[in-house]
């Protein structure tokens, strides 16, 4: 597998075995959010809040979310975002799904254009990249 850090953002792409390891060598700060427990888009925000480390303050919309991946001053220029059980999330909540990865898209977009790099990462339990 070609370390995903070693290229360009390129949409969600399957996160690497121990990515906090890899991304280390690579300079890329990395966040986690776990996606396993969420049953409605009220616990999605809660989980980008814990993941991402954000103060209670933190809007729990979509263009709050945006916001602060894009924020030159709230996230590092190499970023990596994880997104935990994303694939079993995606068939529960195909409606939030897609509205979190289009603001997730976007904002890798827009990071682009600022010069920066913002991974978006899928992790599944017992990942195996022979299931990819």
């Amino acid at each position: 597998m070609i370390n995903v850090f070693g290229a360009p953002p390129q949409g969600i792409q399957p996160a690497p075995h121990d990515p906090r390891i890899v991304a280390a060598g690579y300079q890329v700060a990395v966040r986690e959010v776990d996606l396993s427990g969420v049953r409605d888009k009220d616990g999605l925000m809660l989980a980008l809040l814990r993941g991402l480390g954000l103060s209670e303050s933190f809007g729990r919309n979509w263009d709050a979310l945006y916001d602060v991946l894009t924020d030159p001053g709230a996230r590092p220029a190499r970023f990596a975002l994880v997104l935990c059980d994303y694939a079993h999330f995606r068939k529960r909540h195909k409606h939030l799904g897609a509205e979190l990865e289009a603001v997730l898209l976007d904002a890798q977009r827009d990071a682009a254009r600022q010069d920066r790099n913002l991974w978006l990462l899928a992790e599944e339990p017992d990942h195996d990249p022979r299931h990819w």
